[in-house]
């Protein structure tokens, strides 16, 4: 995955989930790297257009409020795709406090 940001990513591969705030579909992805800015992630062919959509991702000891930003598809169809942090509201916050149990 190209970096495209200021702060370069890290690698750290590990399994997530994403929610997508507004639908709470959820979708299971491969993380490839991370930074206190975003994520790159790795999602599987099925998965819809979800640019511009807020999400909630959790990845092992990680959880992540973003925006998705951008969907590369790949030649097997599948996705890299550009994550970018978002700075947690009291409402998000609230929604992850009577959502997780």
């Amino acid at each position: 995955m190209e970096e495209r940001r200021s702060i370069n990513r890290i690698n750290y591969q590990a399994k997530a989930v994403v929610v997508v705030c507004d639908t709470q579909e959820k979708y299971y992805v491969q993380v490839a790297n991370v930074s206190p800015l975003g994520m790159g992630v790795h999602m599987d062919a099925d998965t819809p257009d979800i640019v511009k959509k807020d999400i909630i991702i959790v990845a092992q000891t990680l959880i992540m409020y973003a925006k998705v930003c951008r969907m590369s598809k790949l030649a097997d169809g599948s996705f890299d795709v550009g994550i970018h942090a978002q700075e947690f509201s009291p409402e998000i916050l609230q929604y992850l406090f009577d959502h997780i149990g």
